[in-house]
């Protein structure tokens, strides 16, 4: 997998086509937009993003109101669901007929349900191609936003505490503030850690993102990064996710032992000032920029060598997929909704504002803080930490098993616990291989 900068996401809208005007569709399921007054049919579009919900009804609404022969319906699978609601919806007579694949294991799951992409008016529209996901020559789904993640720092709690961004370079400068605050938070009002929950609306934090940093240290090892999920991994920089995963459950606003349950609505606790810290990324901004008037996000420092020059965590899962089993006229009726959603002035300003970057020619620029500090980390010649963890085999199955494994070990932990947790995490990952190559 290559690295996803914002560069590259961005950096081919000046070489790219410029969009094609809106032409009345030729028929059929064209690649071509219809004009305005020929808009018909229905839009099923299930929102892969629960931050995205409010502002996709709206958007839905809004389309119908200027098409009103087209029928918008706009659903969002709980947070941690997509994947069992997608199963479920696809198997209704009135199916998503516009649905996200994320990943290469997704591809091989939902490809044969896309509709080729390639000659879409959708793609031609983006400033980079670079990241759809193919099979083949088939365009399978057309990446529609950018994100990054790592931990996230309310900047105004930490000058509280009489520390700055700038005091932590690694991870035992990380260590250093963390316990400080921890130590005093009776003192300060607040604690260092939000709850790292491990239900399914949090759960994702630790086994799909912090997890990234066991992988991408894997590949970065070996010399290349994954262009494919690999048999097996070793788990070498597993202590390392051990280093902040405890820094992060021990100095928290909780008991380790409470995070099985979860239910501590940890993007709460960061936005009204309970925490300094939280694993999360740009996707998180929207919900806590009314809280947190300054705040920024810095890499996954866990004691790995050299991560003095470490970025944060860049990539997409985020890659639209039209049903193809959808008829002709709402095929075109969803590639015209989603192409509004990206070039349509006040649509694609929601859809920035709400996500961050669109990699679409007629987007406006964004102005999320944590992607402005990745492009920083980029320009300051640190590495980018690219998403291998979408990698990740049988993905659900694999994660629950994480899951299960952690909340034995926020209980009781006990080197037997996490010796459990590394079984699931390196031979549930070779297990899960076989089982998703079947």
């Amino acid at each position: 997998m290559k690295a996803i900068t914002r560069r590259s996401f961005l950096g081919g809208a000046a070489s790219a086509a410029a969009i094609a005007g809106l032409t009345a569709c030729s028929g059929g399921s064209g690649s071509q937009a219809s004009s305005g007054d020929s808009r018909k049919g229905s839009v099923y579009w299930l929102n892969f993003k629960p931050e995205l919900d409010e502002a996709a009804q709206e958007l839905g609404k809004k389309y119908t109101e200027k098409y009103p022969d087209v029928k918008v319906k706009v659903v969002t699978a709980a947070s941690g669901t997509y994947e069992q609601t997608l199963t479920s919806e696809m198997d209704k007579d009135a199916a998503p007929t516009l649905f996200v694949i994320g990943n290469k294991a997704a591809v091989k799951e939902w490809g044969s349900y896309a509709m080729d992409l390639k000659d879409t008016d959708l793609v031609k529209a983006q400033s980079t191609d670079e990241y759809n996901l193919k099979d083949g020559d088939k365009v399978v789904a057309a990446g529609y936003c950018y994100e990054c993640y790592g931990i996230c720092v309310n900047d105004e709690l930490l000058e509280k505490a009489g520390h700055s961004k700038d005091d932590i370079k690694d991870f035992a400068s990380l260590k250093s503030v963390v316990e400080d605050i921890h130590s005093r938070a009776s003192e300060l009002g607040f604690d260092a850690f939000v709850a790292t929950d491990l239900d399914d609306a949090s759960s994702w934090r630790v086994t799909g993102h912090l997890a990234n940093l066991e992988y991408f240290y894997e590949e970065k090892k070996s010399g290349s990064a994954w262009d494919e999920c690999p048999k097996t991994i070793t788990g070498e920089f597993l202590p390392q996710y051990k280093n902040l995963l405890d820094l992060a459950i021990n100095n928290s606003t909780v008991a380790p032992n409470t995070l099985a349950t979860g239910g501590h609505d940890p993007v709460t606790e960061f936005s009204t000032g309970k925490a300094a810290f939280i694993f999360s990324g740009s996707f998180g901004y929207a919900d806590v920029k009314d809280g947190v008037s300054k705040t920024s996000c810095i890499p996954y420092y866990c004691g790995v060598d050299g991560e003095e020059k470490a970025g944060l965590n860049c990539g997409t899962e985020n890659c639209w997929a039209v049903n193809d089993n959808a008829s002709d006229e709402d095929k075109q009726a969803t590639l015209d909704f989603a192409l509004w959603l990206v070039t349509d002035p006040e649509a694609s300003k929601t859809m920035v504002d709400e996500l961050g970057i669109l990699p679409f020619n007629d987007a406006p620029e964004g102005s999320n803080p944590y992607l402005n500090d990745a492009a920083e980390y980029e320009k300051n010649g640190c590495y980018t930490m690219d998403w291998a963890t979408n990698y990740q085999p049988n993905v659900n199955t694999y994660r629950a098993a994480l899951v299960s494994a952690l909340n034995s070990y926020t209980a009781d932990p006990s080197d037997a616990n996490w010796d459990a947790f590394k079984t699931a995490f390196v031979d549930g990952w070779a297990q899960n291989y076989g089982k998703s190559s079947e």
